[in-house]
């Protein structure tokens, strides 16, 4: 595989909107889209629950809503596209970004992890394999922490001609792959837990610079009264998930399409113990 196609291939099949867009909206700013809705937990923590009874003792939310993102994307893999260079890129793996604690201290300092998952992974897979890359991050520097701290010296004035480099070099897909393998701004998806800081979720902005296409932000739990089908008020209660995305990867018809399985796979769990019977393809 060529240099310029190392992260993924070109997706030759689109329809002519989709080939017109990325040079209309010509940076991730421009084609923001924003997205909330919200899941019944109540499956979700009995799930959680399960887990830990099975020895996972740390899992939570967070190893969930990884699990059914991985397995839309396995059905799904518009999800997984991005944009490089004014063209639409069809991911080959499944990169997740997030930014994590090295230690439960208010004071400690955070690391970014990069965790690649399998398209087939189950629940226990996606506990297992990040659970892996925390314990390694809390027991030592990653090699983001390594490469972010040579840059901390750079003057700025140079930083700043460093930067326009690597945009140029970005554009085309020429960053050098020490660089986009560690990167927090080249992936599939990145995620953060509001709810750690006991907060509602926010709209995370996206970033220009890399290709992350989709960012995901959720909190606490709360309850809430709604009316069942019998005009019955009940108390259930809920977890909002708030997205950012890049309108230019997928049309309206395929966002939908991917919230609804997401959504029905937090809202079934026991889906996730088991592979997905497929992993579909994108176009060519």
């Amino acid at each position: 595989m060529s240099k310029r196609m190392r992260e993924g291939r070109k997706i030759k099949t689109l329809c002519p909107m989709n080939y017109v867009a990325p040079f209309i909206m010509r940076t991730r700013q421009d084609s923001t889209n924003y997205y909330t809705d919200r899941f019944e937990v109540s499956k979700a923590e009995e799930f959680i629950r399960g887990k830990k009874q099975q020895g996972l003792a740390d899992y939570n939310m967070m190893y969930l809503i990884l699990a059914a993102y991985v397995r839309t994307v396995a059905k799904h893999p518009e999800l997984n596209r991005f944009i490089r260079g004014q063209r639409i890129y069809a991911r080959n793996k499944i990169e997740v970004m997030l930014t994590i604690k090295v230690a439960l201290e208010v004071n400690a300092p955070e690391t970014v992890l990069k965790v690649i998952f399998p398209p087939d992974a189950t629940a226990d897979d996606v506990y297992r394999i990040l659970h892996e890359k925390v314990e390694e991050a809390r027991n030592g520097d990653t090699d983001f922490d390594h490469i972010a701290g040579f840059f901390k010296h750079v003057p700025r004035v140079l930083m700043r001609g460093a930067m326009d480099l690597f945009y140029f070099l970005d554009y085309f897909g020429w960053m050098p792959k020490i660089l986009t393998d560690v990167s927090p701004f080249h992936g599939s998806f990145a995620i953060t837990s509001m709810g750690s800081l006991r907060i509602q979720p926010i709209y995370h902005h996206l970033y220009n610079f890399g290709n992350i296409p989709v960012f995901c932000s959720f909190g606490n739990g709360y309850v809430t009264h709604v009316t069942d089908d019998d005009g019955n008020l009940v108390r259930k209660k809920y977890i909002d998930l708030k997205f950012t995305l890049d309108e230019r990867i997928t049309d309206g018809f395929g966002y939908a399409s991917v919230f609804h399985c997401l959504k029905h796979l937090l809202s079934n769990p026991s889906m996730l113990d088991v592979p997905p019977e497929e992993i579909v393809r994108d176009i060519d």
